[in-house]
């Protein structure tokens, strides 16, 4: 019985971590959306950083035709360079202007989170 009790405990811990995680995710992605500029009513965009190789840019918004509009973007983080993939298109890898975008966007994004958590643990 001690185990069992044991392993629900633990069990319990992973999932608040996980919760905690996914928490952390999406107010960051939330921040990371604002990164450039207002979004406009009936839009929802984010950009965030999954893990240290993953970053993913999310938007939703409704067209001129009044059609629900969805693009996931994910960028993989490699030695090489960062490759890019939307939908179920292929990866492709970014160069040029869009890669020293992604770079800036990148920076911002660290400096506004870092930012926010600092203003939290100094109010706390």
């Amino acid at each position: 019985m001690k185990n069992f009790l044991s392993g629900v405990k633990v069990q319990k811990e992973e999932q608040r971590r996980a919760e905690i995680q996914r928490a952390l995710i999406h107010y960051e992605g939330k921040l990371g959306g604002q990164l450039f500029g207002a979004i406009p009513a009936g839009t929802r965009r984010e950009f965030f950083c999954l893990d240290e190789h993953t970053w993913v840019w999310h938007e939703e918004w409704t067209d001129e035709s009044g059609q629900r509009r969805v693009v996931t973007t994910r960028y993989d983080v490699r030695r090489g360079g960062v490759l890019k993939s939307q939908g179920h298109n292929s990866y492709q890898r970014l160069q040029g202007d869009e890669a020293r975008n992604f770079a800036k966007a990148v920076k911002l994004y660290v400096q506004r989170v870092h930012g926010e958590y600092d203003r939290m643990l100094q109010a706390a």
